[in-house]
Order: structure tokens, then C-alpha cells, then sequence
């Protein structure tokens, strides 16, 4: 994925990890269960780049403070957004690991910003769909906003629903 090839095939896989495609399959027994072992080996150091100790500050200063970290995750973490996504309909346990790790970071969100529990549900889902990866992704990828004009858009999207919550 990082070079390149959203989508590789298990051919692709196995040139690149320098074996053969029999190989390959006496590893895995299909590409489902290479998703499930990539995601097991990944997750710490995708967790990681969403967590943080110190929460504290006022609501704007959290919620900059929040985006700056998702818009930073997000970049690094591009590559495998999208390629989970591209394969989602393929693939029932890459779905229901992609639902668990989009819960995670709805809880870890309100974690920095408890004030969303308090919205109706149509905002609190407005504040995190602001707060998604594919707003970020439009936002850098489709509107050719900087890093900085992004997470400047987001904050004032998520404090303007905050603040008129």
C-alpha cells in the first residue's frame, strides 16, 4: 500500500515479501485472514497515534488540539483508510473490524470533547462525521487544502456545532 498499489493482489504480496504464492497461501489461508493478521500486528502503532495523556484546556483548545492529532493519524494513516475501504464489500471480518475501530475513535473524540454528549443525536453524528477520516480526506484530497486549512475547517466546523448545540 505505501507503494502505491491500494488494492495488491495475493501475487503482489508475495513477490514483495520475496516467496512464493504457495507459500504465501500456506501462511494465509486467504486474503481475509492476511487483513485480520496485518490488522492484529498494526493496531498498537495505529492506536498510538490517537492517544494522548493530557486532555486538558478550554473547549477551543481541545478541540485544535483534537483535530490537529485525527488531521496528523489521518495523513500517516491514508494508505490503509483507504485500501480497508476500497475492500470493505469483499471482506465481513475487515468490515466488522473497520466498525470497532470507527467506534474507538468516536469514544477516544469524546474523550477529548465530553460537551458532544450532551447534543442531539443529529449534531453529535454532525460532530463526528466533521471529525472523520473522510472529511479530512475531501478536505486535503479533493479541495487541495493544506494541513493547516484543514484542521482550521474542522475546528470551526466542530466548535460552531458545539457552541449552537
Amino acid at each position: 500500500m505505501d507503494e502505491g498499489v491500494l488494492v495488491p493482489t495475493a501475487q503482489q504480496i508475495a513477490d514483495r515479501a520475496g516467496v512464493g504464492i504457495r507459500s504465501f497461501f500456506r501462511h494465509f489461508a486467504d486474503m481475509d485472514a492476511l487483513f485480520m493478521a496485518a490488522d492484529k500486528m498494526l493496531i498498537e502503532s495505529y492506536e498510538a497515534l490517537f492517544q494522548v495523556d493530557d486532555r486538558q484546556g478550554g473547549l477551543a483548545e481541545r478541540v485544535a488540539r483534537s483535530v490537529d492529532l485525527y488531521g496528523n493519524a489521518f495523513d500517516k494513516l491514508r494508505p490503509i483508510i483507504l485500501c480497508t475501504q476500497a475492500l470493505l464489500w469483499r471482506f465481513p471480518k475487515l468490515r466488522e473490524n473497520y466498525a470497532w475501530h470507527q467506534k474507538r475513535l468516536r469514544k477516544e473524540l469524546e474523550l477529548w470533547l465530553p460537551e458532544v454528549a450532551s447534543l442531539s443525536e443529529d449534531q453529535r453524528e454532525a460532530v463526528h462525521a466533521v471529525a472523520s477520516f473522510e472529511m479530512w480526506y475531501r478536505l486535503r484530497e479533493h479541495q487541495g487544502q493544506s494541513p493547516m486549512a484543514s484542521a482550521e475547517t474542522v475546528t470551526g466546523l466542530i466548535l460552531a456545532l458545539i457552541r449552537t448545540g
